[in-house]
C-alpha cells in the first residue's frame, strides 16, 4: 500500500467594485448642430481606483457608420492601466426609474481609449436611434445612468499567507475654499475696488490671471502702476461681490441658492454683463445655462434682447426656440418684455418673425 501523497491547498479569488454615475444633459436642444464625431463629456469618477468619464456623441461615432444613431462609450481616464470591466447604461425617464430597453452591457479586458484608435468595444457606437431619442427626453433635459463593475485580478493564497494592499481615502480639493478664505481675509491684497462707495480689496496677479481684460488694465502698458484703486462703474456691490467670488473660486456664491426665482435671475444676467465685460468666457456660459432653464413668457423677450446685446448665440437661440414653441407667442406679446423689446429692438423682433415663417414652412 503506498503512503499518501502530501497536499497544499491554495484558492484563487476575484475581487469587483461598483459604481454607478448619472450625466444629466440639460439644455439638450443646445446642442443641436454638433456634428458627427463630437462628443460631450461627462464629469470625472472613480470606481475600483481607476478614473472614468462618459461621452455622448448626439449625432454618432464618425470612425463607425453611425448615420441616425446616438453613440455612448465609457472611457478609462487613468493612464497606463489596463481593467477588466463589465458596465451597463441606461436611460433614466423624468421619474427617476430606468428604462431597460436600452439597457448595453460589454465586459473586455479595458485599456485607455487613445483618440487615434478605433474605440468600438468600450460602449455602444449604435446605442439608440436618434429618431426614438426624443420619447426619453423630459424638460429638454437627457439622463443616461453607467453602472461600472471593476473586475481585478484574480488573487492566490497559499496556506495562511495573505497579502493586504492599503486603502487611502484622498479628500476633495480644497483649494476653491482657501482662495475664498484669500479673498475674505484679504491678506496680501494690492488693489481695491469701489463700487458705488462700497470698498473690495483683491489681488492683481489673481484678477490678471482669471481675466484678460483684468491684465491689460493692471499689467498692460496703459497700466498705471501707481493707481491701487480702481473705480467700477455700472455695476451693483452685491453684483461685484459674486462676480469676485467667481474669479476665486470658479464658481457662483452659495447664497444665491436661497434667492427667490426672480432675484436669482436678475442677478445671473447681471453676472452675464460682467463675464461679457471682463472676457470671463466660463462664467458667460455658466449663466447662459442658467438662464436657459428659466425662461418664462414674461421675461424670455428680456432676456433675448440681453442674448443680443451680449453676443450670447446659444442663448438668444434657445429662447427664439422658446417663444416659437408650444403656441406660446400670444402671451410673449401680451407681455411688458415684449413691448419693451418692441420699442428698442425692432430689428431682432423682424428675426424672430422671420425664424417662425421659416419652421411654419417646415
Amino acid at each position: 500500500m503506498e503512503p499518501p501523497l502530501p497536499t497544499t491547498v491554495s484558492t484563487c479569488t476575484s475581487e469587483t467594485a461598483r459604481g454607478k454615475h448619472v450625466f444629466n444633459i440639460a439644455g439638450y436642444h443646445l446642442h443641436k448642430g454638433m456634428g458627427a464625431g463630437e462628443s460631450i463629456r461627462s464629469a470625472t469618477f472613480a470606481v475600483g481606483g481607476y478614473d472614468w468619464c462618459v461621452r455622448y456623441y448626439p449625432y454618432g461615432d464618425i470612425s463607425r457608420d453611425c448615420r441616425g444613431y446616438v453613440s455612448v462609450y465609457l472611457e478609462l481616464l487613468t493612464r497606463d492601466a489596463e481593467v477588466r470591466a463589465d458596465y451597463v447604461f441606461r436611460l433614466i425617464d423624468n421619474s427617476g426609474s430606468a428604462l431597460p430597453s436600452v439597457v448595453r452591457r460589454f465586459t473586455s479586458k479595458y485599456t485607455p481609449v487613445d483618440p487615434d484608435e478605433d474605440p468600438d468595444g468600450y460602449g455602444a457606437n449604435k446605442f439608440m436611434k436618434q429618431s426614438e431619442l426624443a420619447s426619453y427626453l423630459r424638460d429638454d433635459r437627457l439622463v443616461i445612468e453607467c453602472e461600472v463593475k471593476v473586475i481585478k485580478q484574480p488573487q492566490v493564497k497559499e496556506e495562511e499567507t495573505v497579502s493586504v494592499a492599503a486603502h487611502i481615502e484622498v479628500p476633495p480639493s480644497y483649494l476653491p475654499n482657501h482662495l475664498k478664505k484669500l479673498l475674505d481675509g484679504r491678506r496680501g491684497a494690492d488693489v481695491t475696488f469701489e463700487v458705488k462707495g462700497e470698498v473690495f480689496p483683491a489681488h492683481k496677479i489673481m484678477l490678471a490671471t482669471r481675466s484678460p481684460v483684468f491684465d491689460a488694465q493692471l499689467y498692460g502698458p496703459l497700466s498705471d502702476p501707481a493707481s491701487d484703486n480702481i473705480i467700477v462703474e455700472d455695476m451693483e456691490p452685491p453684483v461685484f461681490k459674486a462676480f469676485l467670488h467667481f474669479i476665486y473660486t470658479d464658481s457662483l456664491p452659495a447664497a444665491m441658492d436661497d434667492l427667490d426665482d426672480g432675484e436669482n435671475q436678475e442677478m445671473v444676467k447681471h453676472l452675464l454683463v460682467a463675464a461679457d465685460r471682463y472676457a470671463m468666457d466660463r462664467m458667460k456660459m455658466l449663466c447662459q445655462g442658467i438662464l436657459c432653464k428659466s425662461l418664462d413668457v414674461q421675461t424670455v423677450a428680456t432676456t433675448l434682447a440681453l442674448a443680443d446685446q451680449h453676443h450670447c448665440s446659444k442663448l438668444k437661440d434657445a429662447c427664439v426656440e422658446f417663444i416659437l414653441s408650444s403656441n406660446r407667442m400670444d402671451d410673449v406679446v401680451a407681455s411688458q418684455g415684449y413691448a419693451h423689446l418692441k420699442r428698442s429692438c425692432p430689428a431682432l423682433m423682424f428675426d424672430v418673425f422671420e425664424r417662425a415663417t421659416k419652421s411654419r414652412k417646415i
